[in-house]
């Protein structure tokens, strides 16, 4: 069951796109209901929740093995690559990150959230928008420009990179507890990295280093 929400606009908006989806790393939408001021959508059920309580570790939760890591991140590259360019219209999720990610039983990953998707022609290379979208650590940089009103699918892949590095540093992209300033955001420390020549270990970049 999805959460209430307080806007038809949204509501609507996401039953209309998911209706026109149909892929094995798209959560299935069974339904929705309408009472009174009260809207939710019924999805299919994700028994293993969200990606984000197993890559951030806490006490009790399961340990993803590598292979399990890259089986979620191909499952999700195919979902971001059907969104932009196996759709009539290309979608643009600017949710991409650990707590849309959804898994099954198997630990299939599967995408939700599609209430704040935005649709365009498939023939637009270059969209416009009117305000930054996503969240704060998966945001491509060009999109906090302040002039900047232009996106296209590779600030979707960006957030998609950020994806990437949590699920193989075990961290969230953004980490103040590091003695090391250039480990505090991933991007820094890859371009430090690069800058210098050296190999990009990511198990150098945990939490318990």
């Amino acid at each position: 069951m999805h959460r209430s929400m307080t806007s038809g606009k949204k509501f609507i908006n996401e039953v209309s796109t998911i209706e026109r989806i149909h892929h094995v790393n798209v959560v299935q939408l069974f339904g929705f209901c309408v009472e009174g001021s009260n809207l939710a959508l019924v999805y299919e059920s994700m028994l293993n929740g969200s990606l984000d309580k197993y890559i951030f570790l806490q006490q009790g939760t399961i340990f993803l093995s590598y292979k399990q890591i890259f089986h979620i991140s191909v499952g999700v590259a195919r979902a971001i690559h059907y969104l932009h360019q196996g759709c009539d219209m290309q979608i643009l999720h600017f949710y991409i990150k650990p707590h849309n990610i959804l898994l099954d039983g198997n630990f299939n990953p599967k995408i939700p959230n599609f209430g704040l998707v935005k649709l365009y022609s498939s023939d637009n290379s270059i969209v416009s928008i009117t305000v930054a979208r996503g969240t704060m650590s998966y945001i491509a940089p060009e999109l906090l420009y302040k002039n900047f009103r232009g996106v296209s699918y590779k600030s979707i892949v960006y957030s998609y990179d950020m994806l990437l590095m949590e699920m193989a540093g075990r961290r969230k992209n953004f980490n103040p507890f590091t003695d090391h300033l250039s480990k505090m955001y991933f991007p820094t420390w890859v371009y430090e990295q690069f800058n210098e020549g050296n190999d990009i270990d990511m198990h150098n970049t945990s939490e318990a280093d």
